[in-house]
């Protein structure tokens, strides 16, 4: 009986001497998890479910960002709004932008982007229906993933020196993992014409689509969910394009990507950039894309 206090203690020393860091989404946490192991507690603020465009922090959450040594940011649009409040309530927290060093894309970028070929010129239909600023989806291609991992690695290697070493190891591994992430898209990927065009109705993967020379065609109107004659020139333009699949997110409701789907009779996929097993998931949706232009090609 008298070793249980002793115990106690040990573990309540081993989760003190850790470093407290708060991350705003799921994906985050799988890569500071990857880079940070047993050194670090982590919360995050968006739960599951929910959108980082409009998220409010539960008061259990702003405990935890009273008590976080790091935050690591990466620039969703709730941080905007929350992070001057959190850097109120902890003024001693390092806030981390885990962004820096990203080449940011542009959401008017959208449909007249693909790398190695000559742009759109053109106007069409879609380039009203684009959101506008700096696509903050950054973690949905493995090359900005790797930026990010090296804030991480370099902010945790600096606040804690003495585990330097251990940080590096653990950076190193993962970077292998990001590697291996990247090649099986591109294995998968490779018999896909490039240009290919999917349909989402979130406009999150439009990094991804500029590494793999894909075009996103956004069902989203500036946010918002389109009007009727806007949903009938979307219908139009996805036969045109022979669309064979709606990607739907969760988060967001996909009442009209499934009225879509029904008028084109083709397969709404839920995927989530927010998930949290973050190499899987990007490989999920090129399975989903490879297979649904080799439908298309069938045609």
């Amino acid at each position: 009986m008298k070793k249980i206090p002793f115990i106690i203690l040990l573990l309540n020393a081993f989760i003190f001497a850790n470093i407290n860091t708060v991350v705003s989404i799921l994906p985050e946490q799988t890569f500071v998890k990857a880079i940070g192991g047993d050194k670090v507690n982590i919360t995050v603020m968006v739960l599951p479910g929910n959108s980082p465009h409009t998220y409010e922090p539960k008061p259990a959450q702003m405990k935890n960002v009273a008590r976080a040594q790091l935050y690591f940011a990466i620039d969703v649009e709730f941080e905007k709004v929350w992070l001057p409040k959190f850097r109120d309530l902890n003024p001693a927290m390092q806030i981390i932008d885990l962004a820096e060093g990203v080449h940011k894309r542009m959401m008017t970028e959208e449909h007249h982007e693909r790398e190695g070929h000559d742009a759109h010129k053109a106007p069409d239909m879609h380039q009203e229906h684009e959101h506008q600023g700096e696509d903050p989806h950054i973690w949905t291609t493995p090359a900005n993933v790797n930026i990010i991992a090296k804030n991480i690695y370099t902010a945790l290697a600096k606040i804690d020196p003495q585990n330097a070493a251990y940080y590096e190891k653990n950076y190193h591994t993962f970077l292998v993992l990001v590697e291996k992430t990247d090649t099986q898209i591109r294995k998968t990927l490779s018999a896909t014409p490039k240009g290919t065009k999917f349909m989402v109705f979130h406009p999150s993967w439009g990094y991804f689509a500029q590494a793999y020379d894909l075009i996103q065609l956004p069902v989203e109107v500036a946010g918002k969910e389109p009007k009727p004659r806007e949903l009938i020139e979307l219908i139009k333009e996805a036969r045109k394009e022979n669309v064979k699949a709606i990607f739907t997110q969760p988060e967001f409701s996909d009442s009209i990507a499934q009225v879509m789907a029904k008028e084109l009779h083709i397969k709404v996929i839920k995927v989530s950039p927010l998930a949290e097993n973050w190499s899987e998931n990007l490989i999920k949706i090129s399975n989903a894309i490879a297979a649904s232009a080799s439908e298309s090609g069938k045609k």
